[in-house]
Order: structure tokens, then C-alpha cells, then sequence
């Protein structure tokens, strides 16, 4: 299985860098999570198709996290030129969500006759939802979007991969890392602590209860990148645009 960060940065593009977005290339499938206003951007440099992915699973409904899908959508109806279903999972509310934004950026876009089935499956809290050979389990965290916020715990072949979303500090994170071959944690501060973000002094602090294998630190923040010289190496890694990990 093999992760490719699209896109690590903040909705402000901190660091020059693109929104959040994460590829997941696995034998049951290629799957995006989250996808952010510039993930078509970063595909089209790292040489990602878009008709390759199967499924787009959202974390919550802020455009850093799910305002690329209607480029998307753009993309597949008149350059892509996609013909098979694309699956959208999300919070409660995202097809109506998703249909507003496209609709405000592109009118009429979600009229057009499309050659490939698009639907959208909405999260139950902590009930494991499997598609096209993923199975992944919401738990609630902590990040106001107009619809509950998740992390998302994904169960592949025979790996655990495990993701943050944007949230504060909840103990459910604990469950969600336990046992992860990798857990994706937002980092957007380095020690401010905010209570709809996560800073790396609190993410150290309870290094050892969250259980993870490996820890990747993404979503930071301009006062984060500056200290990044002072992240334990030996317990993390920092996500970068185009960053490749096999796991």
C-alpha cells in the first residue's frame, strides 16, 4: 500500500503549501482522503489520475478538506472524460453541501449530463462503513464545519491507516491511533493550544497512549513549520507536497 501526499498545508497555505489531501494506492483500490480546493493542482504535478481513484472519503465539510470536488467534477465531465462511479463519503449533509459550492463556482455543472455514477454515502458515528474494499470507521472530534467533524480509522488488506481530520484534543483520538501502521495527525500549532486544532506540544505529550507505529504530522501552521527543528525525529515524521511512504 502506498501513500502519496497530494497536498499537507493549512487552509492558508502556509509554507507555500497545497491543501489537504492524501492518495491511497492499495489492491482493493486507489482512494483519495480529503480533497482539498488544490488537490486537482497537486495531482496533475505529481502525474496522479484523477480517473484512477474509486472513492474520496471526506473528513469534514471546510473547503481545505472537501472544496476540490468540484473541480473534480469538472475535470472528469470535460478533460478526464470518466466513465466509472465515483463514490464520495462525508459527514451527514455532503451531497447538498457539495452541490451548493459546485453550483456557486460553476452554475449549472451539476446539470450536466454525466457518463459515470456519482453518489454520496454519509458517516454513522463509529458504525464501519466499507467501500470498494476499504472499510472505515468516523469517530467525532472536535472542529466546528456545519455537520459533524470526523477522524477517519481505515482498515486495508491488512493495515490500519488512521487520520486526525482537523480536530482539538479529544481522548477518542487514542482509539482511533491504537495499533495504526500509520496515524496522520493534524499539527497546526506548535505549543499554542487552540481547541479546534491540534499543536505538537499536546500531540508529544500523549505520545505513548496514542499506540500509533507511525506518526505523520501534517496541516501545519506557520509558527509549527517554524519549529519543525524541534520535533523528535525519532517519533515522527513531517508530511511534505509529493511525499511518498509505502506502508
Amino acid at each position: 500500500m502506498r501513500l502519496t501526499i497530494i497536498g499537507c498545508g493549512d487552509a492558508f497555505g502556509a509554507g507555500g503549501r497545497l491543501q489537504t489531501s492524501f492518495q491511497v494506492r492499495a489492491s482493493a483500490g486507489n482512494f483519495l482522503i480529503d480533497c482539498g480546493v488544490t488537490s486537482l493542482i497537486g495531482m496533475r504535478r505529481l502525474g496522479l489520475q484523477p480517473n484512477d481513484i474509486d472513492t474520496v472519503f471526506v473528513s469534514h465539510l471546510h473547503g481545505d478538506h472537501f472544496g476540490g470536488l468540484p473541480w473534480f467534477l469538472v475535470d472528469e465531465l470535460y478533460v478526464s472524460n470518466r466513465t466509472k462511479p465515483l463514490v464520495v463519503t462525508g459527514p451527514k449533509g455532503i451531497a447538498a453541501r457539495f452541490e451548493t459550492a459546485a453550483e456557486a463556482l460553476y452554475p449549472d455543472i451539476t446539470k450536466v449530463a454525466r457518463r459515470f455514477e456519482l453518489s454520496f454515502v454519509e458517516y454513522a458515528e463509529r458504525q464501519p462503513l466499507s467501500v470498494g474494499g476499504v472499510t472505515v470507521t468516523p469517530y467525532e472530534v472536535k472542529h466546528p464545519s456545519g455537520a459533524p467533524p470526523y477522524a477517519l480509522r481505515f482498515e486495508i488488506e491488512d493495515e490500519v491507516l488512521a487520520f486526525t481530520g482537523d480536530t482539538g484534543w479529544v481522548e477518542v483520538l487514542c482509539e482511533v491511533a491504537r495499533g495504526a501502521d500509520l496515524f496522520i495527525s493534524e499539527c497546526f500549532q506548535y505549543d499554542r493550544t487552540l481547541p479546534i486544532h491540534l499543536d505538537y506540544a499536546t500531540i508529544d505529550a500523549n505520545y505513548a497512549r496514542l499506540g500509533a507505529k507511525r506518526v505523520l504530522l501534517t496541516h501545519m501552521g506557520e509558527a509549527m513549520l517554524a519549529n519543525v527543528g524541534h520535533v523528535d525525529a525519532s517519533r515522527y515524521l513531517l508530511a511534505q507536497d509529493g511525499m511518498i511512504l509505502d506502508l
